[in-house]
């Protein structure tokens, strides 16, 4: 899977294609799917990180290696770094 910012090149890229002026309307519409697509994933993803933010700056106390913040209500356990099923 893509990280963020190769998914942000690739709709970069996308939005550029469609403001061609030779680009038919077929081709067009094909990028603007693609990318709506692609936005929703993104979005998804940043709705993701801001609750893991919300969640580290809410804490009581600062992180530290013995006090890790748990997330829990956001990711699998396998998606925690550090940690395997």
């Amino acid at each position: 899977m893509e990280n963020f910012e190769q998914k942000l090149k690739k709709l970069e890229e996308l939005t550029q294609d469609i403001k061609r002026s030779d680009i038919s309307l077929e081709d067009a519409l094909k990028d603007f799917e693609e990318g709506m697509k692609l936005s929703s994933g993104m979005e998804e993803e940043l709705n993701r990180i801001e609750g893991k933010i919300q969640i580290l700056m809410s804490e009581p106390n600062p992180m530290t290696k013995d006090n890790k913040p748990v997330m829990d209500d956001f990711v699998d356990d396998s998606e925690v770094i550090g940690t395997r099923k």
